[in-house]
């Protein structure tokens, strides 16, 4: 079986992402960090923090990779949370800078990846059931930094993502499973189609659209269901 590699396109992607996340971050005002974010009980602060520890873990866990250590992105589920709360409550610069120096590092983390390491699992938390391949990183990283930038509630929008981008966090929410019912949901824009589950409605609407609802967030606003109402979808 062949050694799995980062997808191309997502590689492509990535530094494009984070350079405009970082844009948008760059342009937050004093007052703008506290407001509310797109997630519930989070401020934009929150999200950035996030955001930076995300990339710090990721880095933590791919460093480890390449010295032959086993290296959790996070202590505990508890601990991600208290530093979020930590790291939001700092300076506004401070937090800013974490982030700058976070995607710098990751950025560095990938490329020393060497590629018969790429089929490696990495542990989120220790003696944790959820693993990842060392390969997926690049994906789940340009998932946070897009999902989570139109969460901060700016001016960046779904619309601005890109197609392929789209399509493969569809791609990643139909496959997350858990769906307390099936459905299929049909990209209008692309003519392409994803089955979550058998014997349900189909929902259509733009894929840009259609990846957001997957991952729990808004009302549905482009979508159709043949059933009129649209399933119900968990939280990402």
């Amino acid at each position: 079986m062949p050694t799995p590699i980062p997808d191309p396109t997502t590689v492509a992607l990535l530094p494009e992402a984070t350079q405009r996340l970082v844009r948008s971050v760059d342009r937050l005002q004093d007052a703008d960090w506290t407001a509310p974010s797109g997630l519930p009980d989070w401020t934009r602060a929150h999200v950035v923090a996030h955001l930076a520890l995300n990339a710090e873990g990721l880095t933590g866990a791919l460093t480890g990779l390449v010295a032959g250590r086993t290296v959790p992105m996070y202590a505990t589920p508890e601990r991600r949370g208290e530093d979020i709360a930590g790291l939001a409550a700092a300076r506004h610069g401070e937090v800013r800078d974490r982030l700058l120096a976070s995607v710098t590092a990751l950025g560095d983390a990938l490329a020393a990846v060497p590629g018969e390491a790429w089929g490696t699992r990495l542990e989120r938390t220790p003696g944790s059931h959820r693993t990842f391949l060392a390969a997926e990183v690049p994906d789940m990283r340009l998932r946070e930094v897009e999902v989570h930038h139109v969460d901060l509630a700016t001016t960046y929008r779904t619309a601005d993502w890109d197609e392929a981008f789209a399509a493969r966090l569809v791609d990643a929410m139909v496959r997350r499973g858990g769906w307390s019912s099936g459905f299929v949901v049909q990209a209008t824009d692309l003519g392409r189609s994803w089955t979550v589950a058998e014997g349900g409605p189909t929902v259509s609407g733009p894929v840009t659209d259609l990846g957001w609802w997957l991952t729990g967030r808004g009302d549905g606003a482009g979508l159709t269901s043949e059933s009129g109402a649209l399933p119900r979808t968990g939280a990402w």
